[in-house]
């Protein structure tokens, strides 16, 4: 956190204009004095939906866009954050275990489209021009500045105000598309029942399906027991429940058929679906399908398997806690 706060000041001071936007949520974390560095420095600074009388009504509508774009030509998104939890490698229960992914070519114009969405909202002003949309053209497998595989992208969003239903309904085309494998990590699993029921039912049609969730390593332990209250049916139909176990495990990926890829911010819970401002970037390609994959794979054997008959043998006070749970904390 230090260190970017410094950079981005030290940028701004070397002439580079740097705009940064954080949710009022997450941002209450955020030290003082690296805001006052980059004032400083001559950094745009704006919280999203801040506390005032006039917007209580919007205070549980939060921004959990995870994105960073440099010269409107490379773009960052995924799950990571700027805190000191994501400086290691999943090496123990002080940093998590997540997942980033760096683009370039045209899909990165889409994703300032998403900051300015952001921007747009708390500042009153438009970014625009070609510092913020430098003419992009499609990067070639050749292409000098082409860092990795040339592959077919979008970035999709949504937000209460402009369709706060469209992720989920995303996502269950998706898995209602699925013919063979469905592989998903989700930092928070909470499917209501729209969701669980399109699991089945492709479990029905043969479909594979494995799911990552935190283990006791977990930074919300309500949001952990509303999920494994809801695990019932999709263990019966077949689904395979996975707790990863080394440390807290935040990563948002989803793989279809080896070959759709769908990665960013969001959760698979209630509040990524209809409260939050969410940004995946979606991936179609199978090279780059198989890769995530193997990387899921890898997940999976750090990862303890939760049959039916352990979820239905749990104790009797754990299972009253986790449907308290379900009430509410999938919102929180």
């Amino acid at each position: 956190g230090g260190g970017f706060a410094r950079g981005l000041g030290g940028g701004a001071r070397a002439a580079l204009q740097g705009d940064v936007m954080v949710s009022r949520g997450g941002g209450s974390h955020l030290v003082p004095s690296f805001v006052t560095v980059w004032v400083a420095a001559g950094v745009a600074f704006r919280p999203f939906h801040p506390l005032r009388w006039y917007n209580i009504g919007r205070l549980n509508n939060r921004t959990h866009r995870k994105l960073l774009v440099v010269d409107g030509r490379i773009g960052y998104t995924g799950g990571v954050g700027i805190a000191q939890l994501w400086t290691g490698h999943a090496q123990d229960p002080e940093h998590w275990r997540d997942t980033h992914f760096r683009v370039e070519g045209p899909v990165v114009a889409q994703m300032q489209s998403a900051f300015v969405d952001n921007w747009v909202k708390s500042a009153q002003t438009v970014l625009h021009g070609n510092d913020y949309f430098p003419p992009l053209q499609p990067l070639t497998e050749n292409s000098a500045q082409a860092s990795g595989p040339s592959v077919a992208t979008q970035m999709f969003n949504s937000s209460p105000e402009g369709g706060s239903e469209s992720m989920e309904l995303m996502y269950l085309l998706a898995i209602t598309a699925a013919e063979r494998s469905i592989q998903l990590a989700s930092a928070y699993f909470v499917p209501d029942a729209r969701a669980r029921k399109a699991i089945e039912d492709a479990i029905k049609r043969g479909v594979k399906v494995q799911i990552i969730t935190p283990g006791r390593y977990m930074d919300n332990g309500i949001v952990r027991s509303a999920s494994r209250s809801r695990w019932g049916g999709l263990l019966q139909a077949g689904t395979e429940m996975y707790e990863y176990q080394p440390t807290m495990f935040h990563c948002k990926v989803m793989i279809v058929d080896e070959w759709f890829v769908s990665v960013g911010s969001t959760n698979f819970d209630p509040r990524s679906f209809r409260l939050n401002n969410e940004a995946n970037l979606n991936v179609f390609d199978s090279g780059f399908a198989r890769q995530q994959s193997d990387i899921f794979n890898e997940d999976l054997a750090k990862s303890r398997r939760i049959t039916y008959a352990e979820w239905k043998a749990r104790p009797l006070p754990e299972k009253i806690w986790e449907q308290v749970a379900s009430l509410f904390g999938p919102m929180l």
